[in-house]
């Protein structure tokens, strides 16, 4: 594919420029208990066989309807988690510098985040949610505690480190990553309090680009929905804003605005993302299924394959790998169709080997995309 070609000629040529870029990403935090609900023990540890799809699983939690139900979840893992703190690791394996304000721990850093918050120079506001990801062939269930999360403030982060290293912290950043709206009830006010409160008192910067992730929006009113889009949209005034949605989030984000909702062919991604994107009149909107990507910008639309893994190691945590790859490829001034080849890349290689890729490991993932 010419796209391919093009990306691993993109990255020769800019790849090196990544350890000069900055992002601030925030503002969440999770525990990540990954699980699988068992159907049949067989002896002690793994031994069992696991309950296969959320079909299955839905049927088992019917049937005890009027009774009751044992079901016993076995913890592959327990890992760092949260959109934010996923994409910043991703972010750092990448090669950018990384600053973290979030949820991690409160009045001590959680053990699960130590080494992230160390990499990260972490500020940490309040403790972290906690997620339990049931994994199944055909999807996940995701199952979280957040009560923790409605700390998650302008003044909390103030609070935690004053005022002016706020202002500093995101006056440096070539890049700022906000995501995780849906879980954080207080994130639409801390969205105004920036708009109003920090970036108007910045110094000029030639270019600073904003990523914003809803992290499925279904539990949100349509009314709430709109509204974060009409305050995302303000931040363009202050640099280069980008929206991040998989399909299902792109078909919300379609109907609040009022279009029909559009399938998962090449042309209607590309269709969708750019109405989005004009109707919002932000600067880039991405929309990715499991099995590619598309993109609009003001000069047009893109769309590409993605290496889709029929057996992933681990699903949860793509998204955010895809958006730092996406991300990472804006900062080094890379092509759309390069920036959608590089996320999908980076994604690829972490469902494939659970491990959150470099961009020589991008690179070579690329070379042999025909192998996977």
């Amino acid at each position: 594919m010419e796209y391919r070609e093009k990306t691993l000629h993109e990255l020769g040529l800019k790849a090196s420029e990544i350890s000069s870029k900055s992002a601030l990403v925030g503002f969440d935090g999770f525990v990540d208990k990954i699980v699988n609900p068992v159907d049949q023990r067989h002896g002690k540890g793994d031994d069992f066989t696991p309950i296969s799809t959320i079909a299955e699983f839905g049927g088992r939690i019917s049937a005890a309807s009027g009774k009751s139900a044992n079901i016993e979840m076995y913890q592959r893992m327990e890992k760092l988690g949260g959109n934010g703190p996923i994409m910043a690791h991703a972010l750092l394996s990448g090669g950018s510098k990384v600053r973290y304000i979030g949820a991690l721990g409160k009045p001590a850093i959680h053990p699960v985040f130590k080494e992230f918050a160390e990499e990260t120079d972490a500020v940490s506001i309040t403790g972290p949610g906690i997620t339990t990801a049931a994994e199944f062939k055909d999807g996940k269930i995701m199952l979280g505690d957040m009560q923790s999360l409605d700390e998650v403030t302008y003044d909390s982060m103030v609070e935690a480190m004053g005022e002016g290293a706020l202002f500093d912290a995101f006056s440096r950043a070539d890049l700022i990553a906000m995501v995780n709206w849906t879980m954080l009830p207080n994130m639409s006010n801390l969205f105004i309090d920036l708009i109003e409160r920090v970036f108007p008192n910045l110094g000029p910067r030639d270019h600073r680009n904003f990523f914003f992730d809803l992290a499925d929006p279904a539990k949100r009113s349509e009314g709430d929905i709109a509204s974060v889009l009409n305050i995302i949209k303000r931040f363009q005034n202050f640099g280069s804003v980008t929206l991040g949605l998989n399909f299902s989030e792109a078909q919300q984000i379609y109907s609040v605005l009022g279009h029909e909702k559009a399938d998962s062919t090449p042309d209607e991604l590309k269709r969708m993302a750019m109405t989005i994107r004009q109707d919002l009149d932000i600067a880039t909107v991405v929309v990715h299924p499991t099995t590619s990507a598309a993109c609009a910008n003001r000069d047009g639309a893109w769309w590409v394959e993605g290496p889709y893994c029929e057996h992933p190691k681990i699903t949860t945590g793509a998204g955010d790998h895809f958006n730092a790859g996406f991300a990472t490829g804006q900062l080094l001034g890379l092509s759309p169709e390069a920036c959608l080849t590089t996320a999908v890349c980076v994604s690829g290689s972490y469902v494939r080997t659970a491990k959150s890729p470099s961009l020589s490991d991008v690179s070579h993932f690329l070379r042999g995309w025909d192998s996977k």
